[in-house]
């Protein structure tokens, strides 16, 4: 007998049995029973309809591992993120399961299985359901969950790669001695040939052949063999129906004296072997890509402790012991364990790897740094701000695997063909045979063509079409310093028409700097005035102050004065006393108040200024102007050529600001678009929905808090990598690079991406359009059909390829 939910065969004198929605079932033990009774009571029967497993029997329930678990909980917002490996996933069947039982666990928020890797992610509610309750719903479906590992699964990828290259290697050496005798069996065909030779060359051909087919040919019979059975067929089918057939009908026609086709019967699997291996490599490459990030953090830091006499002491100690607010020490040339803060030194630190910025770049006091990045010259004491999954390094990788896991909705419809099409080919193939044989026509040349039917056609390139230009794009984006969370936002950030952007943080610099002294007093130079103003500004908060006092500290020490007797004015500057005379840095109003003077001409060069969005703050002492400050928040440095890119893609670029109309105006005009001021969170998520009830697609891009409902409302959110932690969590793409020039780049990317997903994919169709007619019409031996179906798929991955010179 043989259990309704494992497959197990079993005795008879064995069998639970049990009456499940007024059926009678048999199972081979209690175990099975039970978990057969949680499928089917959460209505989820479809599973055994749909299911293609290539093993039997129950999986023994191994005990959970819950503190490892716990360690790997990741909470926040009100709900935890766990990411599990599932073992015992062996079909596409398998991940629908075990996806719609945690989905309907209560307590569960969201869970999304990946059949390429087997990882679970899982979001759930810990005060509504616990941890074992969870991990309990996957074990109780007969499957395994596992911590996540990223370095377990890429010795599991490599392993299984390691396993098809031999198979590979196998098949493409013995095909490659067998195609020897065929051809000497073909030429004999012809021009004659002796029995006992051709019989020799025929079971040699036949010795040849049973390693290809049973070995190297093994995952596609066992993916085969539970879909025959429960008359479910996959891409694997045609294969093995195929090579089988042709093997058989060789096997036949040796024992009878007629044709064979041995040659046939090994290339069909050798030729989609190397189609496979090749889009392994690919899938590999893209994967790694991401384990590599993953893998750029120590594992262990200098931990700085308190010591004898209160001198620091430096201790080894495991990344995973660190907590926010613990001192660290980096030496040049070691990697920066986590996120955080330089409290002494100063040195460069290269980022490259993990924000795509090529030049080093200067750290002193006071500066943030990144976990994985690499401390170049000098020695560095660091608060450490971010640990474990909340590094931006983590969020990297994290965001990247989620990207790559989505799919944009073109693949949607790839996806609904491919579930039927193995069918309908086989429906074909028979209806094929049948055709030829009512012509009258030879058995051989009827099986023949049928074979080509079968092993011609190709999902497997409908199939690829958009997951590995996925893979790529993401994996190259991340490289670049460019984050994209989904494969859906590939798909929709081609297709932006506008591109509305955030000023200050975003198209500034977002620090306000002192851009011109100019002196009034010709007594009084530049730097003699920037001395003093600094002097007086050194405590104040005000934007003005805080760019005056960046300003002084390329002066020369001990240039500025002291000043005594601060005071600030509010609205209209601040106060204080310098060799005993009143010295002032403020507005005309805070002039006119204490009886400064301003000469016209002074007055029309400030004005002049403020057209141009500057502040204009006056400096002066005992009652007599000496000077000019400009301060302005300056736009960054690659913006022109980042709205020039924009342009030139066709995009129309408009600013939008909370600032002044002065202000932004400025800006605007300085980059020739057009602009929106004075707008508030609500006006900005507005603006972007004005456009869109318009019929127009909007790409926002920001930087602050204030962006967040904008960047929400738009097709797609850029946020910039130095924004608000909720700017970037409401946001579709992360500029982690910090450069404005990342946007074109996203865009290009896009519609590059999802050129190629429409070329992969019409092609697809195009082939089997093309290609199974030509099989049907008997136009094609069933070696070369699966040299052009093994092409079909070389063709998608190699296209997908181009990706790779994008940007």
């Amino acid at each position: 007998m043989r259990c309704d939910h494992c497959l197990l065969e079993f005795p008879e004198r064995e069998a639970v049995r049990a009456e499940v929605a007024g059926a009678p079932k048999v199972f081979c033990c209690a175990g099975c029973r039970g978990v057969f009774e949680l499928i089917q009571g959460e209505g989820l029967g479809a599973y055994y309809d749909s299911r293609r497993w290539t093993e039997v029997g129950p999986q023994a329930a191994a005990a959970l591992d819950l503190a490892a678990f716990r360690e790997a909980v990741r909470e926040g917002h009100g709900a935890a993120e766990l990411d599990v490996a599932i073992d015992g996933i062996r079909c596409a069947s398998c991940v629908w399961l075990n996806e719609k039982l945690l989905q309907r666990t209560p307590g569960v928020l969201s869970a999304r299985v990946n059949y390429a890797t087997h990882r679970a992610r899982i979001r759930f509610d810990p005060a509504a359901v616990g941890l074992e309750r969870v991990l309990g719903r996957i074990q109780a479906a007969g499957y395994q969950p596992k911590p996540w590992s990223d370095a377990e699964q890429l010795r599991a990828r490599r392993a299984e790669a390691k396993d098809l290259l031999v198979r590979l290697g196998t098949a493409l050496f013995l095909a490659s001695q067998l195609m020897i005798y065929q051809a000497a069996l073909y030429a004999g065909y012809f021009q004659g040939i002796d029995a006992p030779t051709r019989r020799l060359m025929e079971w040699i051909s036949l010795g040849l052949t049973l390693p290809v087919v049973f070995y190297s040919g093994a995952p596609f019979l066992r993916a085969t063999w539970r879909g025959l059975r429960h008359l479910r067929f996959n891409m694997d089918s045609l294969v093995v129906i195929g090579s089988l057939a042709a093997l058989a009908y060789s096997v036949h026609g040796m024992l009878r004296g007629g044709e064979v086709y041995f040659d046939t019967a090994a290339m069909i699997p050798t030729l989609v072997l190397v189609g496979r291996y090749v889009e392994a490599a690919a899938k590999g490459r893209a994967s790694e890509a991401v384990a590599r990030l993953a893998s750029l953090a120590p594992r262990e830091a200098r931990r700085l402790e308190p010591g004898p006499g209160g001198r620091a002491e430096r201790r080894s100690v495991p990344v995973a012991e660190i907590r926010p607010g613990d001192r660290i020490e980096v030496i040049p040339g070691e990697r920066i364990p986590l996120d955080g803060v330089v409290r002494e030194g100063a040195s460069e630190v290269d980022e490259s790897l993990v924000t795509g910025e090529s030049r080093p770049v200067a750290k002193g006091a006071g500066a943030a740094v990144i976990g994985g990045t690499v401390n170049q010259h000098g020695a560095l004491v660091i608060e450490v701000t971010r640990v474990g999954k909340d590094t931006v390094l983590a969020g990297i990788v994290r965001a990247v695997e989620e990207a790559q896991a989505q799919k944009p909705r073109i693949q949607a419809v790839a996806d609904r063909v491919v579930g039927g099409f193995v069918p309908a080919m086989l429906v074909l193939a028979a209806l094929t045979v049948a055709a030829w044989l009512a012509r009258g026509v030879p058995v051989e040349r009827a099986l023949m063509t049928g074979i080509s039917v079968v092993v011609i056609a190709c999902p497997c390139a409908l199939g690829l079409a958009t997951p590995i230009a996925v893979l790529l794009s993401t994996g190259l984006a991340s490289a670049r310093g460019l984050l994209v969370k989904g494969g859906d936002v590939v798909e929709r950030a081609g297709r932006a028409t506008d591109v509305l952007l955030d000023k200050t943080g975003t198209v500034t610099r977002g620090r306000p700097a002192l851009r011109a002294i100019v002196p009034l007093d010709p007594a009084v130079g530049a730097d003699q005035a920037l001395a003093l103003a600094a002097a007086v500004e050194r405590r104040s908060e005000h934007h003005v102050g805080r760019a005056v006092a960046e300003a002084a500290r390329a002066l020369p020490a001990g240039a500025e004065p002291e000043a005594a007797g601060f005071r600030a004015v509010p609205g209209r500057g601040v106060v204080a006393e310098v060799g005993g005379a009143e010295v002032l840095v403020g507005n005309r109003a805070l002039l006119a108040e204490r009886g400064v003077a301003l000469a016209p001409e002074a007055d029309a060069r400030a004005r002049e200024l403020e057209a141009h969005g500057d502040t204009a703050a006056f400096l002066a002492r005992g009652g007599r102007a000496l000077a000019l400050l400009a301060v302005a928040d300056p736009i960054r440095e690659e913006a022109p050529a980042a709205i020039a890119a924009l342009r030139a893609l066709g995009l129309r670029v408009v600013i939008v600001s909370g600032d002044g109309r002065v202000t932004t105006g400025a800006v605007a005009a300085a980059l020739g678009v057009e602009a929106v001021a004075e707008a508030s969170p609500v006006d900005k998520r507005e603006a972007v929905a004005a456009r869109q009830r318009a019929g127009r697609r909007v790409l926002f891009a920001g930087d602050g808090i204030n962006d967040a409902p904008a960047l929400t409302q738009a097709e797609v959110g850029a946020a910039m990598g130095r924004g608000a932690d909720v700017t970037m969590e409401s946001a579709d793409a992360v500029l982690v690079r910090d450069d404005l020039r990342l946007l074109p780049d996203l865009v290009r990317l896009s519609r590059r991406t999802y050129a190629v997903i429409r070329q992969n994919v019409f092609w697809a169709f195009f082939y089997n359009a093309v290609a199974i007619p030509l099989a049907m019409a008997g136009l094609l031996h069933p070696i070369v059909a699966a040299g052009a179906m093994a092409a079909s798929s070389l063709f998608v991955v190699g296209n997908s390829a181009r990706l790779r010179r994008a940007l």
